[in-house]
């Protein structure tokens, strides 16, 4: 039996415990590409100071991230990838010296309904004395499910399942939530014995209280996944409940004093008190109850119950009518010139018009599969008195003589100086387009040849890829999420190499 494919993705904001991760694989033979996914919102300098490990040499690809998150990194690197199997580390972890080795034997055989092999993660801590209350959160993710700091997916489910929901900003639920809608489709993910230490490293004092904003997070699982998301995906309860009643009780005590009414006011800072002291002592007592621990504990059982419960509040109110991520997409929507046929500026002669290489065979495999098209054009020329609706709409007829037929045209006539909200980078081209074809923005492509067609996929909220050409500019190149060399690439990265 063959070894399978496998690739790896790390994406990474510079954390210096990326050098010890690449040090470790630079001794292990590569399963695949590794691709680094350099997601730091300020990318002056270099990622790695100095060179990269010897032995990583032409082994690492480097790939610029949106940042917007680990899950929209992570996104940008599994989309590049080839290989039957993606796997994933954070840049925090250390794998073992035989990671790689045992990486290929947990994915060997493996039947078509895995969807995933979850690897184990270890979190060694000092001994001879009681953990922190930070140590025990880090050890907590031990037993945490579908962790990405160690789990490899199969490629072709990542692309039935959309890839990971980008609406998730943190390293937080963002790993559970792909998990749960992969097991609730049928999928399978299953344990692996290859094995990551994740070093508890030093947090400060209201790490803890910072922590919190990942209630949010979990406001936006319970809008996507119903209440049952805990009890499926194995995540323990927590004491929401108990930080909501604090919190009610602690506001309900301050307008009461405020009111001038002592009794209630007294009441209710009674069980904020004694509410808060359970919370601390709950914290304390299992930690090394040095001084400095015991004041952290104190100070931060008073600011967390106020903290999550705002948290909470917020997210409920920001995730009002969210759905859960959609997979294949609905529909592919394709820049006109330089994309689908040669840039002929300001065209306007349908016997100019010459399809680039491939753009049928790659039109009548989204066809084939069932997935719609259309285009999306900026037409300045109209504005400019350099060319005719008439015109304009004769090329687009030939375009459809020579690469078959669109569900959906989409032209803006305006200048730039018109200040529309249809000319790219706006998104409403895209938008239009997608409700001409029934689609859902999140569930279309954009596939386009400069910046602007990679802009307007975004802020309508859909996929961009980019197909460069040679007026293409290198920093367009940089920033896109996904580039193709040519549409019949762009369409395996589109159907996953099914279809």
């Amino acid at each position: 039996m063959s070894l399978p494919s496998v690739d790896v993705v790390i994406p990474t904001a510079g954390r210096p415990s990326l050098r010890t991760l690449l040090e470790v694989l630079s001794h292990q033979p590569p399963p695949g590409r590794l691709i680094l996914v350099d997601d730091r919102r300020d990318p002056t300098g270099p990622l790695l100071p100095g060179e990269p490990p010897p032995g990583l040499a032409g082994r690492l690809e480097a790939l610029r991230g949106p940042a917007r998150g680990p899950a929209a990194a992570r996104n940008a690197g599994w989309r590049v990838c080839r290989a039957e199997w993606v796997a994933f580390l954070d840049d925090d972890v250390i794998p073992t010296p035989t990671w790689t080795r045992d990486l290929l034997r947990d994915l060997l055989g493996l039947g078509g309904d895995v969807a995933a092999s979850q690897g184990q993660l270890r979190v060694p801590l000092p001994t001879g004395k009681r953990p922190t209350d930070a140590e025990r959160g880090v050890k907590g993710l031990e037993t945490a499910r579908w962790i990405t700091a160690n789990i490899a997916y199969r490629r072709s489910a990542l692309e039935r399942l959309g890839g990971f929901d980008e609406r998730f900003p943190r390293a937080y639920r963002e790993d559970v939530e792909l998990g749960l809608r992969a097991v609730r489709s049928g999928l399978r993910i299953v344990g692996g014995e290859r094995t990551v230490l994740h070093p508890a490293r030093p947090a400060g004092p209201l790490e803890s209280v910072r922590r919190q904003v990942g209630n949010a997070d979990d406001a936006l699982m319970l809008r996507l996944h119903g209440r049952a998301w805990r009890r499926e995906a194995g995540v323990p309860a927590g004491r929401r409940p108990q930080h909501l009643f604090l919190t009610a009780a602690g506001a309900a005590a301050l307008a009461a004093l405020a009111a001038g009414r002592r009794t209630p006011a007294a009441l209710g800072a009674a069980i904020w008190l004694l509410g808060t002291a359970e919370f601390a002592a709950s914290r304390i007592l299992p930690g090394p109850r040095t001084l400095p621990e015991v004041s952290s504990m104190l100070l931060t059982s008073a600011l967390i119950p106020p903290a999550a419960s705002v948290f909470w509040i917020l997210g409920l109110l920001r995730t009002r009518g969210a759905r859960p991520v959609p997979g294949r997409p609905e529909a592919v929507l394709f820049d006109r010139d330089g994309t689908l046929v040669l840039d002929v500026p300001y065209n306007g002669d349908p016997g100019r018009v010459v399809p680039v290489p491939g753009a049928r065979q790659a039109l009548d495999r989204l066809r084939a599969a069932g997935v719609a098209v259309g285009v999306v054009s900026n037409q300045s020329g109209v504005a400019r008195g350099l060319l005719t609706p008439q015109q304009v709409a004769a090329v687009n007829r030939r375009v459809e003589e020579l690469l078959g037929p669109f569900g959906a045209w989409e032209v803006c006539p305006h200048g730039p100086e018109d200040g529309c909200g249809c000319r790219k980078p706006a998104p409403g081209l895209v938008l239009r387009a997608a409700a001409r074809l029934g689609a859902d923005p999140r569930r279309c492509v954009v596939v386009g040849d400069i910046g602007a067609d990679v802009e307007a996929a975004r802020a309508a909220g859909a996929r961009a890829i980019l197909v460069p050409t040679p007026a293409t500019r290198p920093e367009e190149v940089a920033a896109a999420p996904e580039v193709a060399p040519d549409l019949e690439a762009a369409v395996e990265l589109v159907l996953g190499g099914g279809g």
